[in-house]
């Protein structure tokens, strides 16, 4: 008798035991979860991401685009007129139509970055204009003002300082996108660094600073919105 009582006693023992596991083990797993949604919405709440990675790829395109025109616009200033004909009404008047196509490349892709941004942010509940798109724009702004005043420094300075244009933008460039990447996606800090360095290689070679330009805008952007586009948006 005093053995069945004890078998007994062990038996609701080891069924408390693995009960109270049991309902530990849920508890644990309840409390990781609480704290994987607190740390994604803090995330959510630090950094804006509903960049569009098919943005990316649609802006590379235009870039590429916009390198053909400018080297057609290059070719023609060199071949069309001669040394004693490039005056500063020719070269003022060059730069006016390149700054045109620069212009029409910049336009095309913000407002197609605004466009598939603002539609992705509505399908993650983001808003466009939250405070953290602000602070991505404020980090952004900076580097990227500070970069397009030094380069119309460069051009106003005369067709010799012109070939450092292209190392300077995508420089600068890079530089804007290390500063914001704080504030959105982390995987922007690596094409940043790839722009820099681009930047300070097409220094080095500044007559082929069309061809860096063209990889740097072009064939990085491609590159890293399609990897953004199947990481992040084909989810």
């Amino acid at each position: 008798m005093l053995k069945r009582r004890k078998k007994l006693a062990d038996r609701n023992i080891s069924f408390n035991f693995v009960s109270q596991s049991a309902l530990n083990m849920k508890s644990n797993q309840e409390q990781l979860e609480a704290l994987q949604d607190i740390r994604q919405m803090m995330k959510q709440s630090t950094r804006f991401l509903s960049l569009s990675g098919f943005s990316g790829i649609l802006a590379g395109i235009y870039a590429l685009i916009g390198a053909y025109f400018g080297h057609e616009l290059i070719h023609d200033y060199v071949t069309k007129y001669s040394y004693s004909e490039r005056d500063q009404q020719v070269y003022y008047w060059t730069m006016f139509k390149g700054f045109l196509i620069c212009a029409a490349i910049l336009v095309a892709a913000v407002t197609t970055a605004l466009i598939l941004t603002k539609k992705k942010a509505a399908k993650t509940g983001q808003k466009l204009l939250e405070p953290t798109a602000i602070r991505l724009l404020i980090n952004m702004m900076i580097p990227l003002s500070t970069g397009g005043i030094f380069c119309i420094a460069l051009i106003l300075r005369g067709y010799a300082s012109l070939e450092f244009v292209a190392p300077s933008m995508l420089i600068f460039y890079g530089l804007a996108l290390v500063n914001s990447s704080k504030y959105t996606i982390h995987d922007i800090r690596y094409l940043g660094c790839l722009e820099i360095l681009l930047g300070l290689i097409s220094a080095f070679y500044v007559n082929h600073g069309i061809l860096f330009w063209a990889i740097g805008f072009g064939g990085l952007h491609i590159v890293y919105g399609t990897i953004m586009w199947f990481k992040y948006d084909r989810k």
